[in-house]
């Protein structure tokens, strides 16, 4: 009975909101989200789905439990600084209008850190840099652009002096930031991906997906490249056969798509 619940809750949740439940890992998700329903109070999925229809405010706590919004500016350091020396500047010495995308950019922090690297190189306000994520809430969050300090600890002094104003125990990305990203939701699995992109980063998010939407996901991003362009992934997402994609490792964790 209890799986069936939890089937039902999948196809409904499909139904009212195009999310596909059945193309995360299933432990990992029903595991998640039945603390939830747990902590809410609620004794089957689908009365904790009836709720959610009713109550925007669970919806969105759903939402954000689902994505998982943890995030940080310059995660993996050594990987950002990389993209810095070596990928945007080549991409700049063959053309100063690029196109980026920050794809499942959950709370901001990912773009925001993409668009310090650009505006650093007299780049920033040429370039298209669109970010999406699937979560309205999350997207509220980095369209405001409000971080704790614990979001902000692997930022280069240079740069949060800069492009950041500490304002009690928080910080504020600056305007000029702002202006250079154009935020917008997007369902990763069901809509249609824009095309010629020069990078497009999506880091810590394949590993909540199961293999046969991993395959569906790479497929589209390297399908949205530009012959040359650099796909950027998360630390633990190493793609294996990636020539099955038309993609080449270009550095750990960046692939280039073969021109």
């Amino acid at each position: 009975m209890e799986d069936q619940d939890f089937l039902l809750f999948v196809k409904k949740v499909k139904d009212y909101t195009s999310i596909d439940l059945a193309q995360y890992k299933e432990a990992q998700m029903k595991r998640r989200l039945t603390t939830l329903r747990t902590k809410k109070g609620y004794d089957t999925f689908v009365a904790f789905f009836e709720a959610m229809t009713k109550d925007k405010d669970l919806f969105y706590e759903f939402l954000d439990r689902m994505t998982i919004n943890v995030s940080e500016f310059w995660r993996n350091p050594n990987r950002w600084e990389v993209l810095e020396r070596v990928f945007i500047p080549d991409m700049l010495r063959k053309s100063r209008k690029l196109k980026c995308w920050s794809a499942a950019c959950s709370t901001g922090e990912e773009p925001y850190t993409l668009s310090m690297i650009l505006a650093k190189q007299n780049a920033l306000n040429d370039t298209h840099l669109l970010a999406t994520d699937i979560d309205d809430g999350a997207i509220a969050k980095a369209k405001n652009g409000v971080y704790s300090d614990r979001s902000i600890r692997d930022v280069p002094q240079a740069y949060l002096d800069k492009y950041y104003k500490k304002e009690n125990l928080t910080y504020l990305v600056s305007d000029e930031l702002k202006k250079g990203i154009r935020f917008q939701k997007q369902n990763l699995l069901t809509d249609k991906f824009d095309t010629q992109f020069d990078l497009i980063i999506c880091r810590n998010v394949m590993i909540y997906f199961t293999e046969e939407a991993k395959h569906l996901l790479y497929q589209k991003f390297a399908d949205s490249l530009k012959p040359g362009g650099i796909l950027f992934v998360g630390s633990t997402e190493q793609i294996f056969s990636p020539g099955q994609y038309k993609l080449e490792p270009a550095e750990t964790f960046f692939y280039r798509k073969k021109e």
